[in-house]
């Protein structure tokens, strides 16, 4: 009979205490990162170039919103 004498997370595990405060630090530098990108790629465009895409220029920084939470999903 064998004996585990090694513990390793899994990927997907909860996790706990300081290593939780590492993860959702990180996760919200993503998603920081990933909105600012979307807002200046977005602004650069001519309102032209944003209707064709189905935009106005106010709806920017909600699309932005949007692509991070969907791109940082847990």
């Amino acid at each position: 009979m064998a004996v585990a004498t090694h513990q390793t997370a899994l990927k997907g595990a909860p996790v706990t205490g300081l290593a939780f405060l590492i993860e959702a630090a990180k996760t919200r530098f993503i998603r920081h990162r990933i909105y600012r990108q979307t807002v200046n790629e977005l602004s650069v465009l001519s309102n032209r170039e944003l209707a064709d895409l189905g935009l106005h220029r106010s709806m920017i920084r909600r699309v932005a919103m949007q692509a991070a939470e969907e791109n940082t999903a847990l």
